[in-house]
């Protein structure tokens, strides 16, 4: 999809996966349950906004330290990552929104400017912002950085387009999507890959947040009333099932190149 590798080797340094149909796909998966879940365990389990966002961001520490101390890619590790700072930076947009009165065009706008700085930071340290060279320490760095900041900044603007300019959840997922599939198109007709790689990520993250909204919100809102406790474990089934499919692959794949 967007941004391959140049060729079918695997590079083992990568820190972070090939970009194909898989990784989309669970990168929504991925967005859905950080929005999802965090409604459920803020609200549905009781912990409210600031001990979820804590104990979140907490987990998140851990396993961004499991995932910088990694040799290679692992999938379990690095998903694992994923969906922690998707339910974190949904945290980070409810709380400055629902906690501190912070207006959504002000955190958009916010957000943006901070995702752009750290844009701005990589490239003019590495001279790119391909994620197909991941392989030092100071790269993934400022990779989990702009993930971070990619999905508050998905969460401001999802919430915006949604709620604050009433497009609802159901209009809400077609509008996103079809930016995504412009976005995909774009790039088919040759619009620069790493461009079209980060406009794609930052997609997903409203797109996942208005697909988890319509199937949790009650009926009465717009929403199908499924709610967030089967919501969040529907598809946190589909993206383990997904993961594990990925990690056997991974060890049959290396396997044989840590023989020679």
């Amino acid at each position: 999809m967007l941004e391959p590798h140049p060729s079918t080797s695997i590079d083992w340094r990568n820190k972070v996966p090939a970009i194909a149909l898989s990784f989309w796909v669970i990168k929504v998966l991925s967005t859905t349950v950080g929005e999802t879940g965090a409604d459920f365990l803020a609200v549905q389990v009781g912990w409210g906004q600031g001990p979820t966002s804590l104990a979140m961001a907490a987990m998140l520490v851990a396993a961004l330290i499991v995932q910088l101390r990694a040799k290679t890619y692992v999938p379990w590790i690095y998903w694992l990552s994923v969906v922690l700072v998707s339910v974190v930076g949904t945290q980070i947009t409810d709380l400055l929104t629902d906690g501190l009165g912070i207006s959504l065009y002000a955190s958009s706008v916010a957000f943006a400017i901070a995702l752009a700085a750290i844009f701005a930071r990589w490239h003019g340290v590495e001279k790119t912002l391909s994620i197909q060279t991941i392989v030092t320490r100071r790269r993934e760095l400022f990779y989990w950085a702009a993930i971070l900041c990619t999905f508050a900044l998905g969460t401001a603007v999802g919430d915006l387009a949604t709620e604050a300019l009433g497009l609802g959840f159901a209009l809400g997922s077609v509008v996103f999507g079809a930016l995504l599939c412009a976005t995909y198109a774009a790039w088919l007709m040759g619009a620069n890959a790493v461009l079209s790689f980060w406009v794609a990520y930052i997609l997903t993250r409203p797109f996942g947040a208005a697909i988890g909204d319509l199937l949790t919100q009650d009926r009465t809102y717009g929403g199908m009333g499924i709610g967030p406790m089967w919501t969040s474990a529907i598809f946190l089934s589909f993206i383990v099932s997904l993961v594990a499919l990925a990690q056997v692959q991974a060890l049959r794949q290396h396997r044989p190149s840590a023989l020679h």
